[in-house]
């Protein structure tokens, strides 16, 4: 008798109002955050004519946000499973809209650097955020099975459609504006998302680590420095020297990880053939089209003397080919 009221509530819960509202909210975010990562490429030769950067400060430029967001995704998702995955996503909204800024108006390249760098801890802060949220907002499998098609294919456009939109700004405006439009977008996220989104969090997240933390962080810098040191200058001692570091600090992360009673990333699941075949394609995916997109940015414009917005326009197939896949 019990069974069928629950059973009546739960499907009152899985077809709850708003929720594809607040799915819109989390795809919004997602979408920019991806859009991010890729929006400075057509920017790159106006910003390199301002800046001045060296040939490693505009890897720097170019990478140290997609390389920030890489190292913190697990931890954020850690973080928000104890502070609340609401509270996280709009703290890191507003954030990311204030940082923004800073990245619009840097005067070195060095500044230029760590803005990215900061955007990209913003950013952290909001992928694994939406994921989670999207779990506890659908709770009927096949819905939540859309709902995660539908923040996957969001995830792929933003990267194939950043150059769209960066071209479209550089048309008329200066390279800054192609962060400006975060603040509008993230302003907007925030004043909805209070509103139609639900707070959630882990009831026993278990200890936060924060060994594992830096030793992740060491790790990725050390490895990443050494690549970008070695292509720029080949193989010299300093860049040695950070790879054996930062190889040394992701080892010791995994050992950890496999030690501790509540790990940051349950090491044991890359046994299984299916989850590692997945995680190699998905990670040969975003180096292919992070790859090809900064290429065909550079060689559309500098070579083909194309526009940033007819640039853009070219690489519209990657965006409709990533959106399907």
């Amino acid at each position: 008798m019990t069974s069928l009221p629950r059973q009546a509530e739960r499907g009152i819960a899985q077809r709850a109002p708003g929720r594809w509202i607040a799915l819109g909210v989390l795809v919004l975010a997602v979408l920019l955050v991806a859009v991010d990562a890729t929006v400075l490429g057509l920017a790159t030769p106006y910003l390199s004519e301002d800046l001045r950067p060296s040939g490693t400060q505009l890897l720097w430029i170019g990478d140290a946000y997609s390389f920030v967001i890489a190292s913190l995704l697990v931890s954020m998702g850690g973080l928000g499973d104890r502070v609340g995955r609401k509270r996280l996503l709009l703290a890191g909204a507003t954030a990311f809209g204030l940082v923004s800024v800073l990245n619009a108006y840097a005067q070195t390249p060095e500044m230029m650097i760590v803005a990215r760098a900061l955007l990209g801890v913003a950013g952290a802060t909001l992928m694994p955020s939406t994921l989670a949220l999207i779990r506890n907002v659908f709770e009927d499998p096949r819905e939540r099975t859309l709902a995660i098609g539908i923040w996957s294919a969001a995830a792929s456009a933003g990267m194939a459609v950043g150059p769209i939109v960066g071209g479209l700004l550089l048309e008329h405006f200066w390279w800054g504006s192609v962060f400006l439009i975060n603040m509008p977008v993230m302003a907007l996220l925030v004043v909805v998302g209070i509103k139609m989104l639900p707070e959630s969090r882990n009831p026993s997240p278990g200890p936060w680590d924060l060994p594992s933390v830096v030793l992740s962080l060491v790790g990725m810098v050390g490895v990443v420095y050494a690549v970008k040191e070695a292509a720029a200058g080949g193989f010299t001692w300093p860049a040695l020297a950070a790879g054996l570091l930062g190889a040394a600090a992701l080892h010791a992360f995994v050992r950890r990880q496999r030690r501790l009673p509540v790990p940051l990333v349950d090491v044991r699941l890359f046994r299984n053939r299916g989850f590692s075949a997945a995680v190699l394609a998905n990670l040969l995916t975003i180096l292919g089209l992070s790859g090809l997109l900064f290429f065909l940015s550079q060689y559309l414009q500098l070579v083909q003397d194309r526009s940033p917005f007819r640039a853009g326009l070219a690489e519209l197939p990657v965006a409709a080919g990533a959106v399907v896949a």
